[in-house]
């Protein structure tokens, strides 16, 4: 299934995600049409089982398509959808195929069945028909899947790379589904989902950087040769080429890793070598085109913008270098190479009060 998902993300992504669409969504159009062939492909849904509508993919295969969606810009909630459609799965109700996100900063509250509260930096939020939260009560978490059209306002924002991060607002809204989560999942499940998304998202991106980069330094001529011939060029792009492979390596082993759980311990190293990956990687990107990485017309700046975006959505890697830090000192000197060799730390942890 893997190797399907892949090929099937590369052909689709690669004819669809053009210039033309990614500068038509770039101040947070909805690409109609292009969502319409993820629904198509089956993508969106592939994390549910299939006994809830999806394909019951687990994480070591979904991880190409969020891959691919970091590679090719797409400029779409498909990583969120696969997230939300996971969540679904894992409280037993059935899947969205339509489009859907989730909100890991939620301040809701439930009274007679009936929710209230806050959905903070939703990705697509002004454009989701869907949208999945986590409610904590009484020491249990339950998962609240909520219609959009109920929400009362909408605070509409963008990120750096002009993609929709809004803000929704209920008041006594009657959810579409409501379940309790198994018992040991961590209380900011969707904090470290989305930490596993980007962290993958920004590896595929590093991807595309790395290859537009290469392929610049050995087209553009200096002194009557490429300046893919300078010393000076030739380690930067070394440098770029190592941290691409780094953020891979983390993103994968984080996805191959998380099952019916995430692994907390990878999922945090992931997102902090890709996000400061991610930093490097745009600046010297940005240095080797020179002045032209900057304009308009060339795509470099879809890539970079996303990059530059995706490093501090949920959660900085300053925060999750820190969080990452204290489950390690927990564990105690005697413990804590056994549990690294184990990958214990952090599994299932979820720190008080902790915020992005």
């Amino acid at each position: 299934m893997r190797e399907l998902f892949k090929s099937t993300a590369d052909r689709l992504f690669g004819d669809l995600v053009t210039p033309a669409l990614m500068e038509s969504t770039r101040h947070g159009d909805w690409p109609g049409a292009f969502w319409e062939s993820v629904e198509a492909a089956g993508f969106s849904t592939a994390s549910a089982p299939e006994a809830l509508g999806g394909t019951g993919s687990p994480w070591n295969d979904l991880y190409v398509i969020v891959h691919a969606a970091g590679r090719y810009n797409v400029p779409a909630p498909l990583p969120e959808a696969l997230m939300a459609n996971w969540l679904l799965g894992q409280a037993k109700l059935e899947c969205v195929a339509g489009p859907l996100s989730f909100a890991a900063d939620s301040t809701l509250t439930m009274q007679n069945g009936r929710v209230t509260g806050k959905l903070a930096d939703v990705p697509f939020g002004r454009h989701v028909t869907h949208v999945v939260a986590l409610l904590s009560q009484g020491g249990s978490s339950s998962v609240v899947l909520l219609h959009t059209d109920h929400a009362f306002a909408l605070k509409k924002r963008l990120n750096i790379a002009g993609e929709s991060r809004d803000d929704l607002l209920f008041s006594d809204a009657a959810p579409i589904a409501y379940a309790a989560l198994p018992q040991g999942m961590p209380a900011d499940l969707l904090l470290l989902g989305g930490a596993l998304l980007r962290s993958a998202q920004i590896a595929g991106a590093l991807e595309t950087v790395l290859e537009m980069t290469s392929r610049y330094a050995t087209e553009r001529s200096q002194f009557g040769r490429p300046i893919s011939g300078f010393q000076a060029i030739q380690h930067q792009l070394a440098v770029l080429a190592e941290h691409a492979a780094a953020a891979t390596v983390a993103a994968e082993a984080a996805f191959a890793l998380s099952g019916d759980a995430p692994a907390v311990l990878p999922i945090m190293s992931a997102k902090v070598v890709a996000s400061e990956a991610a930093s490097l990687a745009a600046g010297i990107a940005h240095a080797v085109h020179g002045a032209i990485g900057v304009t308009d017309e060339h795509a470099l700046h879809f890539t970079t913008q996303r990059l530059w975006s995706w490093r501090s959505e949920f959660g900085s890697p300053t925060f999750w270098a820190q969080r990452l830090g204290r489950e390690v000192c927990k564990a105690g000197a005697a413990q804590f190479w056994p549990a690294m060799a184990r990958g214990e730390f952090g599994r299932g942890v979820a720190m008080e009060g902790a915020q992005p």
